[in-house]
């Protein structure tokens, strides 16, 4: 089974709406749909803002659904000058821009007992959500994707995650759902379409836009998803776990 984790509704109503055989129960506060999306038999869920909520979420998954890969979809806010808006994301890893501990003498972004900055994204899912959102005739960039609990809008905070992590987009929950992947080997991969600049200026009718990239988030994970229901596709990843 494959979960998918959305922080807002907006970005996995699309997909609840194509499945097959739907069955939802509430955990936590959390409404997680199981069903089948073409072959492949998923569950979903929308997990709410920041980095907590997606915790809570990624681990629900993997211990009550026992999910094979785990895959966080939606928006963010671009952080380099190759990715513009309607443009999509896909990590290569993820960093925690706000874990800080560097006053004690460790590099920032460190998460302390893993001593790593930058979690690995799994390869095989990397190289078929690239494929899907290509197949697309979207454009889209490969790497760093950096999480914090802060919507970003401060043209000097997007500068300074950009130069410290290598970074291409900011959220608010894939860092932390790559935390809770890495400890339990699960494999991730994070698929954002780009909303925003993440530097206050993001468009007037943002809400509106927002619920526009959102659909094209849909879009490229139900294509991931198809792709992953290809047996070569999941051997790979079977393969590299």
């Amino acid at each position: 089974m494959i979960g998918v984790i959305g922080a807002m509704k907006v970005e996995i109503e699309g997909l609840k709406a194509m499945l097959a055989d739907p069955v939802t129960e509430t955990i936590s506060g959390i409404d997680f749909t199981s069903g089948r999306l073409g072959k492949v038999p998923v569950v979903l869920a929308v997990c709410g803002v920041g980095k907590v909520f997606a915790a809570l979420c990624a681990q629900t998954m993997i211990l009550r659904y026992q999910v094979s890969a785990l895959i966080n979809t939606g928006v963010a806010g671009t952080l380099c000058r190759e990715l513009g808006i309607g443009d999509v994301a896909v990590s290569s890893d993820v960093v925690q821009h706000d874990m800080d501990t560097a006053t004690l003498g460790d590099n920032v972004g460190m998460i302390s007992g893993l001593n790593l900055v930058h979690l690995p994204a799994d390869p095989a899912l990397v190289r078929l959500a690239e494929a899907a959102v290509r197949s697309k005739g979207i454009r889209c960039l490969v790497g760093t994707i950096a999480t914090g609990d802060q919507f970003l809008c401060d043209a000097g905070r997007k500068q300074w995650i950009h130069n410290t992590f290598h970074a291409i987009a900011g959220e608010m929950e894939g860092g932390s759902i790559g935390q809770v992947c890495y400890v339990n080997r699960v494999p991730f991969v994070i698929l954002r379409a780009i909303s925003d600049d993440a530097d206050g200026h993001a468009p007037e009718n943002f809400a509106a836009f927002v619920e526009q990239t959102a659909r094209t988030s849909v879009e490229m994970t139900a294509a991931l998803v198809k792709g992953m229901s290809d047996e070569q596709g999941m051997g790979e990843i079977a393969s590299e776990d």
